[in-house]
């Protein structure tokens, strides 16, 4: 019998080998893949997300947990393609991840990943110094409902309006944009245009919920 709550607890914890043996034991007793993926692993990276957001759990806590997550996402994911081939309704919410050019800074754009991830969007990261050339590259690629670009420095940030110009400028209208990291705040989003602003991780994925009516 799967039990959820203990698994909830390993990933939590972080202990990767236990969340991946749970993952393999409840698809082997028929658990359904969605069911596996929502109670055992989307569940417990909510309750991480919450601590973080209240200081409770700390970013090395976070992404220790993170590398639980994915040990049992590594054992769903060719399930996951597998049902979502058959049916394009199954299909998860797509986020495009990127630093804005001229910035290398990553950490925080690698914790929304994980966390977004944890939260059942299929999150595909660019990287850093991302031109909107690229952004529009990787937009055409995987198709995503919303792109998050990131920047640290004050010198980097003004690129992010660069980039929405460009999709605006482009016709491209159908994503959402969030923006985030250490210099942004909700009024330099509302001035560039942006969808959004998260204030950290956790304040970034509640917004992607919202932006795809699941909060």
């Amino acid at each position: 019998m799967a039990d959820y709550a203990q698994m909830n607890q390993y990933l939590y914890e972080g202990n990767a080998a236990e969340v991946e043996r749970m993952t393999k034991e409840a698809l082997a007793e028929g658990r359904i893949v969605q069911e596996v993926l929502t109670e055992g692993l989307i569940a417990g990276m909510a309750v991480v997300g919450e601590d973080f957001k209240y200081n409770i759990l700390y970013v090395p806590e976070v992404l220790i947990a993170a590398r639980a997550m994915k040990a049992g996402m590594a054992v769903l994911k060719p399930l996951l393609a597998a049902r979502d081939a058959e049916d394009a309704s199954n299909k998860a919410s797509v986020l495009l991840m990127g630093t804005v050019r001229g910035d290398l800074h990553d950490i925080g754009k690698n914790l929304v990943c994980m966390m977004a991830e944890g939260a059942g969007f299929e999150v595909h990261d660019i990287g850093v110094d991302q031109s909107v050339e690229k952004f529009m590259a990787a937009a055409d690629k995987y198709e995503p409902q919303i792109i998050g670009m990131s920047a640290l420095l004050t010198t980097t940030m003004t690129y992010m309006k660069t980039v929405i110009d460009g999709f605006e400028a482009d016709g491209r209208t159908d994503v959402k944009f969030a923006v985030g990291g250490a210099p942004i705040s909700q009024m330099f989003a509302d001035e560039i245009g942006a969808d959004g602003y998260g204030t950290d991780a956790s304040s970034a994925v509640e917004l992607f919920l919202k932006f795809i009516g699941h909060l």
